[in-house]
């Protein structure tokens, strides 16, 4: 008879590897980085079980500053490095951290088809709104009109959404949270971790050196209740300081109402993160600021599907069944070969 030995009690500390952590002063990746150490505790994983995979970028300095496994891999190429170890190596928890840069530029096409296939990832996009490690530049999710170094007259490039994306790709878990509210931050991570599929989540976070205060609508105390929307499944979509403001749908368009002038939370437009058709989690994800309403926070949606990491792997143990292991060398020299004199 053999007995387990338990796993030790981790604490946030020991998830932090002996790096110095170099980001600029008052950067939002520190909040991150210390919520995430926070969270990973409460899931009773011992560290050598847990994988971070990043790209290029002020954020992809993430798996240096961690006590895990990790890799830092090229620009853009995250999610696909993180793609190949999760299907070879099923029983470790991997986490992608991006950026809005490396992420939807040139990674773009990786992290489309990784979220399509539905594997096990947990994938954090940091969104900055700005190119911070190369120094100013516009980024994919910077607005139209933003001037930088490589946009002098302004921005003309329409901005993407990456919720929307994800939602589009039909993401199984889709969240967003802010670097500042740290609460919900370390909340969210915990539900992305506990998601069997990809987890997206979104975090607002301010670069205050190249894009200082491009979220602070979203994280000043006086304007925060006006302009975001906290999620909550089965909750009717309210918001505002006295709580008295409320989204509902007039014929497929979102408006913005107010409370007790013969408008009841009846009236509302009810939220439903379980819902398999991804249609009002994309219209949640549309909601701007800047068109006058507030946006949504919180988890967006969470479904389950078939996962590409589990589907891959099974496909190999039924090949091996019915044809047994394969013979590398067998399979070089079969069919036509010929010598090269």
């Amino acid at each position: 008879m053999s007995i387990e030995t338990p796993l030790p009690v981790l604490k946030p500390a020991d998830f932090a590897s002996d790096q110095d952590v170099r980001w600029c002063p008052g950067c939002g990746d520190y909040s991150i980085l210390a919520q995430m150490k926070k969270m990973l505790p409460t899931l009773g994983l011992p560290r050598e079980n847990i994988v971070f995979i990043s790209g290029i970028g002020c954020s992809s300095r993430f798996p240096y500053y961690m006590d895990t496994y990790g890799m830092h891999s090229i620009h853009g190429r995250a999610p696909a490095v993180a793609t190949g170890l999760k299907t070879c190596r099923p029983d470790l928890q991997v986490w992608v951290i991006t950026g809005d840069g490396d992420g939807l530029s040139i990674g773009g096409n990786h992290l489309m088809h990784c979220i399509r296939r539905n594997m096990d990832l947990n994938i954090v996009l940091f969104n900055n709104r700005i190119y911070g490690l190369t120094k100013g530049q516009y980024s994919p999710t910077s607005p139209l009109g933003k001037k930088t170094k490589s946009s002098p007259m302004g921005s003309i490039d329409n901005p993407l959404h990456p919720l929307s994306l994800a939602i589009g790709c039909e993401a199984t878990f889709v969240a967003r949270s802010i670097d500042t509210n740290i609460k919900h931050l370390s909340a969210t991570l915990k539900r992305a971790a506990d998601h069997q599929g990809t987890a997206f989540v979104e975090v607002y976070q301010n670069c205050n050196v190249f894009n200082d205060g491009a979220w602070e609508y979203a994280k000043d105390r006086k304007s925060k209740a006006e302009t975001t929307l906290e999620l909550e499944h089965g909750k009717p979509l309210i918001f505002g300081k006295d709580r008295d403001k409320g989204i509902r749908l007039n014929g497929l368009e979102p408006e913005v109402v107010e409370l007790g002038k013969g408008i009841t939370e009846d009236d509302l437009l009810f939220h439903d993160e379980r819902s398999p058709e991804p249609s009002l989690a994309y219209l949640l994800s549309r909601m701007r600021y800047e068109d006058g309403f507030p946006e949504p926070i919180g988890v967006f949606r969470s479904v389950d599907a078939p996962r590409y990491d589990v589907q891959i792997n099974e496909q190999v143990e039924q090949s091996i069944k019915e044809k047994g292991r394969g013979d590398l060398e067998a399979l070089f020299n079969s069919g036509d070969t010929w010598k090269v004199t």
